[in-house]
């Protein structure tokens, strides 16, 4: 045999000791003095996964009462509402109405009572569809009142020049939106005619803060205004009504766009089965009202007027 030959023969020799070598450490593994080895015939069961807790059905309540107000009013609609889906109830609060808008325009909330201009806006720009309204007194409207102080000598919108007034929120109708509008039709505008402005953010403290002549008129929502009237009688002695608006559409119930049809069924069945539920007597009475049912949208076509003629909420 050559000597080629046989520095081939001895090469190949080596290259299969070392394969073999590679091929039992994969079959085997040396722990100190023992082989660790694999037994497939044991069986170890598999963890059990938690329980997946229900996602929060959360409401979002427009800022027409106080927040204190809005959480005794709305707290036992949310809770019957969680109760009924088995998802645990978040009342959602914010100071304005736009930025509750906001809260439907982002799907951060999957229901929303808001306020009616609020809603035109918000079903404008395709970010909310109306659910359903409250009826109350059976009607589905309301209406803007101007109020002053008892002692106060006017008589009229028109006499109140010169004067403070309070707003409730700077896009609501019946807080902002009429009065604002009203003015124009006298050729005014509120900067001009008033003496000063201001925003209280809610109906109740508006009322409030003419009763205690801490400005001189303001524009407020006659609903509100009509159970306050009720629960205190006492302040009728302390404010006046001047001045009530047309009718408007009520302040509606709304979802996200893009809620799904089901969703929207069980959230129709739901609120307009209240008046039928065992609890349901007592949650619409702690809201004020008597029922909720269908609305429109062609309901709300003279705000939509308003609004573009005054430009709020645009």
């Amino acid at each position: 045999m050559s000597r080629t030959l046989r520095a081939s023969t001895t090469a190949l020799t080596v290259l299969l000791a070392v394969l073999s070598l590679v091929l039992a450490a994969c079959t085997s593994q040396a722990v100190g003095d023992s082989e660790v080895s694999i037994d497939l015939s044991v069986r170890a069961p598999i963890p059990e996964i938690g329980e997946i807790e229900p996602l929060p059905l959360r409401i979002a309540v427009a800022a027409i009462l106080s927040p204190e107000g809005t959480v005794e009013s709305y707290a036992k609609l949310a809770k019957y509402l969680g109760e009924q889906l088995g998802r645990p109830a978040q009342l959602v609060q914010r100071r304005t109405y736009a930025e509750v808008n906001d809260l439907v325009a982002t799907n951060q909330v999957d229901l929303a009572f808001v306020c009616t201009s609020a809603y035109v806006a918000g079903h404008d720009a395709s970010i909310m569809d109306l659910l359903v309204v409250p009826e109350i007194d059976g009607e589905t409207v309301y209406r803007s009142a101007i109020i002053v102080p008892a002692t106060s000598s006017a008589a009229s919108l028109e006499d109140l020049k010169g004067s403070s007034f309070a707003f409730t929120d700077p896009i609501s109708n019946t807080g902002r939106v009429y009065p604002t509008f009203a003015l124009l039709e006298l050729g005014e505008s509120p900067e001009e005619f008033f003496s000063e402005t201001i925003f209280t953010y809610g109906h109740d403290r508006s009322i409030e803060a003419v009763a205690a002549r801490v400005v001189d008129g303001a524009a407020v929502d006659e609903v509100v205004l009509s159970n306050m009237l009720e629960n205190d009688p006492g302040l009728a002695d302390r404010i006046r009504v001047i001045g009530l608006s047309a009718d408007f559409g009520i302040p509606p119930v709304v979802v996200p766009s893009g809620t799904p049809a089901s969703m929207r069924a069980v959230f129709e069945e739901l609120l307009m089965g209240l008046e039928d539920a065992p609890q349901g007597p007592l949650i619409l009475a702690d809201l004020g009202v008597d029922r909720f049912v269908m609305g429109t949208d062609d309901a709300y076509d003279s705000v939509r007027e308003m609004v573009e003629a005054t430009g709020i909420g645009q």
